[in-house]
């Protein structure tokens, strides 16, 4: 709706300057956006009406009527264009029509009382009406038909004032706007240097309208012409000023340059420029591209920052403070080798050692699971994390990790310890390790589900069963972690 409104300014602001293909054109897009909102279709009916185009201002008016049967101005609209086609009848009517749900409006009464001078006129002039109007505003019963007058193929635009009768201003401004009409066909067209020969000419004609410089960026920067293109909008913004435009132009401009630094991958220029937009006239588009370059910043700075050599030295640093027993500043120190070198496991993994010896099983964790993410066949991580794991007194899940290094490394005595470990522990106290896994909130979910309730009872009657069930992806998932918390035993 935000946008929406923003072309109903758009097409307001072009029609009280009396750009009416401006105003038809954005209206138009404004209805391609919300076709319900007789407002616009009323408003393009005024565009339409203003410019000549009758019969296109009689079609807007009867769809606002429409839309809304009991607003007013609806009907006021169709009487206008109505009169514009000589359809005094249509006119009348549309006038008493809208005086029915409002009857003291005084743009309906005026109506009504103009279109009665136009038909009298017209019967004085033609010797007759196309139908009967009363002169004191009143309806009465048709006489005999007379013979319509014919109407014109195409209804007449308003006679342009002549040049000779405007103001040397008047006639500035004039010959500008033909120009930049000029400039935007060409442009449309991408015959850009065409276009830029119109756009100057307007300028040369009128160098205070920042429209005129911001169209000329806009063909420097379709053709790359980058630098340039940030010149013209830098001195349409200064001249802008100057002449009191519009906010939303010189906010047009800022975002022009915010673009183009951005195709530049400039993206903290592009950011200085969005914002300087944003305090002119915010709007959805510029605070999107503004977003989306804080992102990038982002991750350019955290990509300058990577070092691998910086890294080593942090890394030699943190084994320093670790073997000193120091574990607080050693993992200072490992944390900035990972800012220096994101992808390299061995550097969680020692973090996840001092976090260990530190009790903060928790963050230990996440980081073995990141090391073993980056890299699956990393013996270490799998150990580090059963270690944490025995020291959260989960034993099953401890035991689950040291299976994973054996399966990397049968020999490898840390895992054949720790998992050794593991099933002593469960042999020797597994109402401890069971009471553990009942407090974990994801076991007690699998067990309060029904379905699984069913299926570990099908699978204590029929060893044979739990074959079936684990080729179902989503129940296997849920199997293995009741195998891992020691919930259960498959033999």
């Amino acid at each position: 709706m935000d946008k929406v409104n923003e072309l109903k300014e758009r097409g307001n602001q072009a029609l009280n300057a009396e750009k009416f293909d401006e105003a038809v054109a954005a209206y138009t897009e404004a209805i391609a956006l919300d076709g319900q909102n007789h407002v616009l279709y009323s408003n393009r009916s005024a565009a339409f009406a203003k410019a000549g185009k009758f019969q296109e201002a009689l079609e807007d008016a009867e769809k606002t009527v429409q839309l809304n049967p009991t607003w007013p101005k609806g009907y006021s609209r169709k009487g206008a264009a109505a009169a514009g086609l000589h359809d005094y009848m249509k006119a009348f009517e549309a006038y008493n029509e809208g005086l029915k749900y409002d009857p003291t409006n005084a743009i309906l009464l005026q109506g009504r009382q103009d279109i009665t001078a136009s038909a009298l006129n017209y019967m004085q002039t033609h010797g007759d009406l196309p139908m009967d109007i009363d002169p004191q505003q009143q309806p009465r019963s048709r006489r005999a038909p007379s013979p319509p007058p014919a109407k014109p193929a195409e209804p007449p635009k308003p006679a342009e004032p002549r040049v000779e009768d405007m103001s040397e201003e008047e006639r500035k401004k004039h010959f500008a706007k033909k120009e930049k009409e000029l400039g935007n066909a060409a442009y449309k067209k991408k015959e850009f240097e065409t276009a830029l020969k119109h756009y100057n000419a307007a300028i040369e004609h009128d160098p205070t309208d920042i429209t005129f410089y911001n169209n000329i960026a806009a063909v420097h920067f379709e053709r790359k012409e980058f630098e340039e293109c940030i010149r013209q909008c830098e001195k349409g913004i200064e001249v802008g000023r100057e002449s009191r435009a519009d906010f939303k132009l010189i906010a047009k401009s800022f975002a022009r340059i915010g673009n183009t630094y951005r195709k530049l991958e400039n993206f903290k220029q592009a950011k200085v420029y969005y914002e300087k937009a944003m305090s002119e006239h915010r709007t959805p588009e510029i605070k999107t591209s503004l977003s989306e370059v804080e992102a990038k910043i982002k991750e350019q700075e955290r990509t300058a920052y990577i070092n691998p050599e910086k890294a080593e030295e942090e890394k030699e640093q943190g084994n320093h403070f670790f073997k000193k027993g120091d574990y607080s500043s050693a993992v200072k120190h490992y944390t900035e080798a990972i800012k220096r070198n994101p992808d390299d496991p061995k550097l969680y993994s020692n973090r996840a050692a001092c976090y260990t010896k530190l009790a903060a099983f928790d963050l230990g964790l996440k980081d073995c699971d990141t090391c073993i993410k980056l890299d699956e066949k990393f013996i270490k991580g799998y150990i580090r994390k059963g270690k944490i794991l025995q020291g959260m007194q989960q034993q099953s899940k401890a035991q689950a990790a040291y299976q994973k290094a054996l399966e990397l490394d049968p020999n490898n005595a840390e895992a054949v310890e720790g998992y050794r470990q593991c099933s002593m522990n469960f042999q020797r106290n597994p109402q401890e390790v069971l009471k553990n896994a009942m407090s974990d909130p994801e076991i007690q979910q699998i067990l309060k589900d029904p379905a699984m309730r069913m299926i570990l009872e099908q699978m204590q009657n029929d060893p044979n069963a739990v074959k079936e069930h684990l080729q179902n992806p989503a129940i296997a998932d849920k199997i293995m972690k009741l195998l891992e918390s020691g919930i259960i035993q498959i033999h």
